[in-house]
This record gives C-alpha cells, sequence and structure tokens, in this order.
C-alpha cells in the first residue's frame, strides 16, 4: 500500500520484514516513529545497533545472550543432566515465564523442513551431540512446536540420539497440533512438561 512518499514506504516495508507485522501494522509503525524527536530516533537506532553488536549466541546451549555464557547455562543450580531441546531464543523465554522448569536448554535455531530448504545440517545438531559426549545428560526433552516440522525434527533427533542410550521425551501434547510455544500460557506449559513422554 504505497502512501505516495518514497521515504515513508521504504521505511515501513523495512517494518514489514518483522516477523508477526503487516503492511497496515508496518505504516502505522512507520509513522509513529516520525513523530519520534532526534533524540529519540538515535535511542533507537544505538538500541538496534548495541542490540546487533552485543548479542550472540551461548556457546554451550546456543541461546541468545549479551553475556560470555547465558545465564541458564551459568546458573550452578541448573539441573545440567536434563536437556529441553527447543526451535528458537523465543521458546526458552516461554518456559523460563512459567518457573516450573529447572533443567539446561538448546536452541536449534530453527526446525527441519524440507520444502522450506532447512535440512539438519542447518540446525545445531553437532553443538548438542558435543554435549553429550561427558555422560552427564541422562534426558532429551524434545520441545519443538506441534507442528508438522515440530514433529519431524523431534522424530529426527530421537532417532539420532537413540545409539547413545540417552533417554528421549516429548512434551506432552497440552499445546494444540499446529500451536506455537511462545503463544501458550503458563498452566498449558507446565501440563505439557509433567506429561511429557517417551519418544518412540
Amino acid at each position: 500500500m504505497s502512501t505516495g512518499i518514497e521515504a515513508l514506504d521504504i521505511l515501513a516495508e523495512q517494518f514489514a520484514r518483522l516477523p508477526g507485522i503487516g503492511r497496515k501494522s508496518a505504516q502505522r509503525l512507520a509513522l509513529a516513529l516520525l513523530e519520534y524527536s532526534d533524540e529519540d530516533i538515535q535511542a533507537f537506532v544505538s538500541a538496534v545497533g548495541e542490540a546487533k553488536a552485543k548479542i550472540h549466541r551461548c556457546p554451550i546451549c546456543q541461546n541468545l545472550t549479551d553475556r560470555e555464557v547465558c545465564p541458564v547455562c551459568a546458573n550452578a543450580a541448573r539441573d545440567k543432566s536434563v536437556i529441553c531441546v527447543v526451535e528458537d531464543a523465543r521458546a526458552v523465554m516461554a518456559f523460563e515465564r512459567v518457573r516450573s522448569y529447572n533443567g539446561v536448554y538448546h536452541v536449534l535455531h530453527g526446525l527441519i523442513s524440507p520444502m522450506s530448504g532447512i535440512t539438519p545440517d542447518a540446525l545445531t545438531l553437532r553443538e548438542l551431540l558435543a554435549r553429550l559426549q561427558d555422560d552427564t545428560v541422562k534426558e532429551i526433552i524434545m520441545a519443538t512446536g506441534a507442528t508438522a516440522e515440530g514433529e519431524a525434527t523431534a522424530m529426527y533427533i530421537s532417532r539420532l540420539l537413540s545409539p547413545l542410550g540417552v533417554k528421549v521425551t516429548r512434551l506432552a501434547h497440552g499445546i494444540p497440533y499446529g500451536g506455537e510455544l511462545e503463544y501458550a500460557d503458563e498452566i498449558t506449559l507446565s501440563h505439557a512438561l509433567a506429561g511429557r513422554r517417551n519418544l518412540e
């Protein structure tokens, strides 16, 4: 939807590239940004640049962090024998809001999706396998979403890990098929964690 103002349209197009932002929302965001003072614009630009410069993947779990190691991996009180495997950092945030999981995480940064050209090599599976070398890990919880891609990824990882003798479980389906973890409420996530099952 063109406004006839080229610079405004270009700005709105950049917002529209963000997930969950449609054309109308993008245009509203672009217009709102134009109302900012020069100082507010500079603060906005600085925040984006600083986040991009400082945030990186934790070398252990691959979650996003601005520290050397993420707070979960650095916490000695967390149970390092249980790893919850999730698609992205948003899922970690969802679980941490629940406050009923005391294990650690592994972030895949995607799901296997042949239709989208995402193969297992694009995920952080090598890093996951490296974490299983010292026999500390006793259980892997597959917490990918209840979608076709989430199920395919969970089954692939289960088969990959089966020769290693690690228990692999799957979240109970209190989460609806086709649902995304980031939109699940705390009670649903708690029930899904409590009702996890062996992945066969």
